[in-house]
């Protein structure tokens, strides 16, 4: 997994390349960690995501969680099999829990 950062003020985007699972979690996690201070819009750019396992998607809650109490985060770009596989099984809890924002390229407003 690759995560490439690109700050603008006090915006911060993480596009995620690669497998978000068990093994590349914590890297992830540690970015989280250290990077959100001053933070209130972060974005995951999910373009090149090619799979993404339970342990990423505590990531993206934990990190959601946070970025409640200092703005807002959204999903972008999430694939055909993150929108069908992922999002959609896991929707239940991830918009009447959370209120993650997601946005694909594939479904247009799938949710929001």
């Amino acid at each position: 997994m690759t995560i490439t950062k690109e700050a603008n003020g006090s915006a911060l985007t993480l596009k995620i390349d690669g497998r978000l699972e068990t093994t590349t979690a914590p890297e992830l996690e540690a970015v989280i960690k250290n990077e959100l201070d001053g933070v209130t819009e972060l974005t995951y750019d999910f373009s090149n995501l090619d799979y993404i396992s339970s342990a990423g998607l505590r990531v993206l809650l934990s990190s959601h969680k946070k970025m409640s109490a200092q703005g807002s985060m959204k999903v972008i770009n999430a694939n055909d099999f993150l929108n069908n596989r992922i999002f959609r099984y896991s929707q239940y809890r991830i918009s009447n829990n959370t209120n993650l924002k997601i946005r694909s390229t594939v479904y247009k407003g799938a949710a929001d």
